[in-house]
């Protein structure tokens, strides 16, 4: 039975070879006549051009950002002004440095869920947005789904019950 071949027992002529097949792939697929600025990717002989993929000298670097005691203040703001699921019209509103996105992560940590589609346009207050956080943190801790600061759900509708349950009793 033939020994498997690994990359440490191939011979140079081998790596020579494959070196070769880049450049020559390099120089076929990077350099595109339709694409001007593609041209300075390789040089002629198929090797990269490092500095082409260096952010430009004038770019500015993108500040850092962090989140703190104003920035969720701000979020529980938007929350109440727009509610849950309006995170683009929060950042354009009230934190336009960070993205929906952001801010929808943001806000799974504030309440305490990982699922905000049963929170769709509710508004709260602060208050009632630290109410909504224990009331998901009881049920994760009850049925051990509390992952990570919020409480996600499981395969067995367990969490949905508990929700529904918790709604009916005393609504969000």
């Amino acid at each position: 039975m033939a020994e498997p071949t690994s990359a440490h027992s191939m011979g140079p002529e081998f790596w020579r070879q494959k070196q070769e097949w880049i450049k020559q792939m390099r120089l076929q697929f990077s350099r595109r006549p339709e694409f001007p600025e593609t041209h300075h990717m390789v040089d002629d002989e198929g090797m990269l051009n490092q500095e082409y993929f260096q952010p430009p000298k004038d770019a500015l670097p993108t500040p850092e950002r962090k989140w703190g005691d104003d920035e969720k203040r701000k979020l529980l703001e938007g929350i109440e002004k727009h509610g849950i699921g309006h995170f683009r019209e929060i950042s354009e509103d009230l934190l336009p440095e960070w993205s929906g996105n952001d801010l929808r992560m943001k806000a799974i940590r504030v309440m305490g869920r990982q699922n905000l589609q049963l929170y769709k346009d509710w508004r709260g207050s602060a208050d009632a947005v630290r109410r909504e956080y224990e009331r998901n943190k009881e049920i994760g801790l009850r049925l051990g789904t509390w992952k990570g600061g919020a409480l996600v759900y499981d395969d067995d509708g367990l969490v949905l019950k508990a929700i529904e349950e918790s709604n009916q009793a005393s609504p969000p």
